[in-house]
C-alpha cells in the first residue's frame, strides 16, 4: 500500500512510481508495515522519498536534519542517500514509533549515520543551537503543525547557505484554501507559507507531491 498524494490521480501516482522510483528493498518493506498502523497516513509516499533523495544528492548534501521520524521511512530514505561518513540527526517523542525505525536503519546499514533523538524538538533543536554544531545541508520538517514557524527558524538556523529546507504537509489536504477551516494546525501551515513566500532569506518553492512539499534554498 502506498501513501495516498492528495492531489494527483492514484492511477498517475502509482505509474510514477512504477516507472522511476528506484526504491530500495528495506525502504519498500518499511513502508509495506507502515501501511498496516493506524497513523500510516504520517508516513511520506515514496515518489517523495525519492524527490529527496535526488535533492539531496544534487548539492551534495552530508548532514542532514530531520524534525519528526514517525517510523522511518524518510530518515532511512536519506540515510541511504547521503554519503558514507554522511550524519542524519532526527528528532523525534515516540520511542514506540521510533522503534521500527530502529530495526529497519539497522537492516538497510544506516544506523552508524542516524543519531536519534527522543524529546520534544524544540528542545533539542535548542540544544544543538547552543552547541556551535557544523551547520546541515537539508532540514526536513515533518511533525506537529502548529509548531511548524518555529521549526522553520530552527532550521534556517541551523542550515548552511545553500541548503535546502522542506516542509511536508503544507497544502494539509486542501485545508489552506478552504475558507471555513480555521483549526490551530491549518491556521499555522498558512501563515508558514505565507510567510516563506515573501521571506528574502530564502529561494522558494510549493509543489503538489503528496500532501504539499514546501522547498527553500537558504541564501
Amino acid at each position: 500500500m502506498t501513501a495516498k498524494s492528495t492531489f494527483i490521480d492514484p492511477a498517475i501516482q502509482e505509474y510514477i512510481i512504477a516507472t522511476v522510483v528506484r526504491e530500495d528493498p528495506v525502504l519498500r518493506r518499511l513502508r509495506e508495515e507502515t501501511s498496516r498502523h493506524p497513523h500510516s497516513r504520517m508516513q511520506i509516499g515514496p515518489e517523495q522519498a525519492a524527490l529527496m533523495q535526488l535533492l539531496a544528492r544534487t548539492i551534495g548534501a552530508r548532514r542532514y536534519l530531520e524534525i519528526g521520524v514517525f517510523t522511518g521511512y524518510s530518515s532511512l530514505a536519506m540515510g541511504l542517500a547521503l554519503p558514507q561518513d554522511g550524519y542524519v540527526l532526527a528528532c523525534d517523542v515516540s520511542e514506540e514509533y521510533t522503534a521500527l525505525a530502529r530495526r529497519y536503519w539497522d537492516e538497510a546499514g544506516v544506523a552508524g549515520k542516524i543519531d536519534l533523538r527522543i524529546a520534544p524538538a524544540l528542545q533539542t533543536l535548542g540544544k544543538v543551537q547552543g552547541e556551535g554544531i557544523e551547520p546541515f545541508d537539508m532540514a526536513f520538517i515533518d511533525a506537529d503543525k502548529a509548531n511548524v514557524g518555529e521549526y522553520y527558524e530552527a532550521a534556517l538556523s541551523l542550515v548552511r547557505a545553500g541548503g535546502l529546507i522542506l516542509v511536508d504537509n503544507v497544502l494539509w489536504s486542501g485545508a489552506v484554501v478552504d475558507a471555513s477551516t480555521s483549526d490551530r494546525d491549518t491556521e499555522a501551515l498558512r501563515a508558514l507559507n505565507a510567510k516563506v513566500g515573501c521571506d528574502e532569506r530564502v529561494d522558494v518553492a510549493l509543489i503538489p507531491v503528496c500532501d504539499g512539499l514546501l522547498i527553500a534554498r537558504k541564501r
